[in-house]
């Protein structure tokens, strides 16, 4: 029997021949002999009775999935063959989405990915059911989050919100045949990391090349990063160049906040999270980058992205409660609204870099606005001085858990600092300070 689309032969094992496991489920399903050569001729395997035992248990893990993984033996020599059945619903290997086509293995990528998991589900990815996480697991931090941003811009009323966590799940299309969709887990889950690896947001201070200063890494529910992030760059890793005007304190920024919220934002929502890979910001002194894998649309470009176009968001239910809390618009204005920002702050229009699956927006810093991030620099700014309490207060607004320990990492600067700034804001009745130290929280006066 020769291979064909449904026979794959291989000599011995290897893990790699999971991804084949992965196509064929894909597929139309098909069988994998491990001891035969290409021609048909068996060869056995010295480790037959581990392999009938690994075997199982890694396609198991890896994907979900069940095979049927038989011994088999002829003229003395042991093989064993993999029966893998078509699979109803995608399956990927760490990730990786693998399809059988003739002969061949193919990694589905871009569109042909999309096309895929469309035809085989009839959702998007992001509006998939997950069967091990229920409502109870959800975040109430994030659940208040959306609610307070909802009613502020008025997408939502008052009384929209008022109701239980999955009722308003339902009302945002986060819940479908009683199960959470992996949009609900993206955005109201503290973890989603346990379920989607990579779900979180890295940000880097660069020198010169690969110099890498310092950095954090934002975890969290995507509301939780979407309420944090942009705060944390503005507070820690960019210094504002202070003027007056008539005696009126001025800060500018060498980047244009709404542009990078709207960048920031964007890749959130259209992130291709099944790959595993996190939104990256690289920051420098007059370049900010903002990367996210993506699955860029066939009839797209760079160009046309500078121009009005419709709204096709990636992930439409991510896209849709976004929208819904305020943060994005509905209507393909986001790149125009960026644009507009950078116009008024007075830098180049962005550019926009598209490398394989990886999408990366880059900011020009206002060159008059430009502070160098030395090591001096930051500990000269990290004294006692008018702003010094403002900023405090910001960190504190963004997460009223916040502990001393992390405003100090926040803000580059002693701890010892942070604590008398903080005595005297709570003497002067700014701030005050609710339950205990291990499980309180600030209250802004």
């Amino acid at each position: 029997m020769a291979e064909s689309q449904n026979i794959e032969y291989k000599e011995s094992w290897r893990d790699e021949y999971l991804k084949w496991i992965c196509g064929f489920a894909n597929a139309r399903g098909g069988r994998i002999y491990i001891g035969i050569r290409d021609d048909g001729k068996i060869v056995g395997i010295p480790n037959s009775k581990k392999l009938l035992e690994d075997i199982p248990n890694k396609i198991k893990d890896t994907m979900g999935i069940l095979a049927d993984v038989n011994l088999l033996e002829r003229d003395g020599l042991d093989y064993i063959e993999i029966i893998v059945n078509p699979s109803t619903y995608p399956v990927s290997y760490h990730g990786e989405y693998h399809y059988r086509s003739g002969s061949t293995k193919q990694q589905l990528r871009g569109s042909a990915l999309t096309e895929f998991l469309v035809r085989k589900t009839g959702y998007r990815w992001d509006a998939v059911p997950v069967d091990s996480v229920a409502v109870s697991d959800l975040d109430i931090e994030s659940f208040e989050i959306f609610r307070k941003e909802a009613v502020r811009t008025e997408r939502m009323t008052k009384r929209d919100v008022e109701c239980s966590n999955e009722e308003l799940l339902e009302k945002l299309g986060l819940i479908t045949d009683g199960k959470l969709k992996r949009a609900a887990v993206l955005l109201f889950y503290r973890n989603p990391q346990r379920l989607f690896t990579g779900c979180y947001v890295k940000i880097g201070r660069f020198g010169i090349g690969s110099d890498l200063q310092y950095q954090d890494v934002v975890e969290g529910s995507l509301i939780l990063i979407a309420d944090r992030v942009v705060d944390l760059i503005y507070l820690k890793y960019l210094k504002a160049k202070i003027t007056y005007e008539n005696d009126v304190r001025v800060e500018t920024y060498p980047f244009a906040r709404e542009a990078v919220r709207e960048a920031v934002y964007n890749a959130l929502i259209h992130c291709k999270w099944e790959d595993g890979i996190p939104i990256q910001i690289r920051i420098e002194d007059k370049n900010m980058y903002i990367s996210n894998a993506c699955v860029f649309p066939s009839d797209w470009t760079t160009e046309n992205l500078m121009r009005t176009h419709n709204s096709r968001p990636y992930n439409p239910d991510l896209a849709g409660t976004f929208y819904r809390a305020g943060y994005i618009e509905a209507w393909g204005r986001g790149i125009q609204k960026i644009c507009e920002a950078c116009e008024e702050l007075g830098v180049p229009m962005p550019e926009y870099i598209l490398l394989g699956d990886d999408l990366t927006v880059k900011f020009s810093a206002l060159e008059c606005a430009v502070i160098s991030d030395s090591k001096t620099q930051k500990r000269q700014n990290g004294g006692l001085n008018g702003g010094l309490a403002d900023r405090i207060i910001l960190v504190i607004a963004s997460n009223k858990a916040v502990t001393i320990a992390e405003i100090s990492d926040i803000l580059n600067i002693p701890k010892r600092t942070v604590e008398r700034e903080i005595k005297n804001l709570r003497e002067s009745g700014r701030i005050t300070r609710k339950g205990g130290r291990r499980y309180g929280y600030w209250e802004i006066m």
